[in-house]
């Protein structure tokens, strides 16, 4: 694997990061064409093959008009994890035909273990899975994160009492083995991209400018088919823990399925919800990352990339 600048001082992959909506694919796609390279999907969304719409998965002639490699190609019956990106990640490296690495999306932990690689948690039997969410069924998350803090202080410290996803997965590996999470995190599993040359770019728009791309692409959403592809994934009767399920926008139209909430206010849900997320976006990459990120505005990175 490279690990130094190519040819011509070509960098071995480009990193491309940011907040939903900032723009993020198509930067990517118009890279990958005129250097050669392929689109690879780091967004933890956008694996799930049963949210194209709602995710903002590039459709089919985008896919068409440069390869792109791990989108869509997870069952949301299944609890993708970070582990399981950085191992398809390493594989597709190893069969990519020469073309540039040009990795995309938006989550942060795919984007650290693609580098400095990541902890491999021990796997929870399906039956101490199954008892930890029955007994979470109906309490409210910040119980569940007390819960965690008698058991495991240390972890509880690290996650926001309304997280429910990372607190249930904490409480589901502590009944499991009796231990914290955090124990587990020692010696990290090396990362693909460990030592390579990278450019890496994080696209960081105007914040209002976001706000409103976030909005209109959610009601676009919504036109586009959006509220029929939630109907399907509600028809499967999956375990509503599951990552697909906690998608921005999901739970509040399924809500509206369910004739809990009106079609207007699942929209403002899914709006807000998803701004939130871009807030989030913003502080993490800003506090965790390093500063060899580039961050420019996306007519900037256009211009200059």
């Amino acid at each position: 694997m490279p690990d130094r600048e190519e040819a011509g001082g070509r960098p071995a992959a480009i990193l491309i990061a940011g907040p939903t909506a900032s723009g993020k694919s198509a930067l990517a796609a118009r890279l990958a064409l005129r250097r050669g390279g392929v689109v690879i999907n780091t967004d933890s969304m956008q694996v799930y093959a049963d949210l194209r719409c709602l995710t903002a998965r590039p459709d089919p002639d985008e896919e068409a008009r440069v390869p792109h490699r791990l989108y869509g190609h997870v069952d949301g019956a299944v609890n993708y994890s970070v582990g399981q990106f950085s191992r398809d990640a390493t594989a597709l490296l190893a069969t990519r035909d020469g073309r540039l690495p040009i990795f995309v999306g938006g989550t942060g932990l795919y984007f650290r273990a693609l580098e400095q690689g990541f902890s491999d948690l021990p796997p929870v039997p399906d039956a101490v899975r199954a008892r930890v969410r029955d007994e979470a069924e109906g309490r409210p998350t910040e119980a569940l994160h007390a819960d965690l803090a008698r058991h495991d202080p240390d972890g509880a410290a690290r996650l926001r009492p309304s997280d429910r996803m990372r607190v249930m997965r904490a409480l589901e590996v502590y009944c499991a083995t009796g231990r914290p999470i955090a124990s587990f995190y020692g010696d990290p599993v090396p990362g693909p991209l460990a030592g390579w040359d990278l450019q890496k770019i994080f696209l960081a728009p105007d914040r209002a400018v976001l706000r409103a791309r976030i909005d209109a692409r959610f009601r676009a959403m919504i036109a586009q088919g959006a509220l029929d592809e939630v109907s399907r994934l509600r028809a499967r009767n999956l375990d509503p823990m599951l990552p697909v399920m906690r998608a921005h926008g999901v739970p509040g139209l399924i809500a509206h399925l369910d004739g809990a909430l009106g079609l207007e206010d699942a929209i403002l849900r899914g709006q807000a919800d998803t701004r939130a997320y871009a807030k989030r976006q913003f502080t993490w990459f800003r506090h965790q990352m390093g500063p060899d990120w580039r961050w420019l505005d996306p007519d900037v990175a256009t211009a200059e990339v």
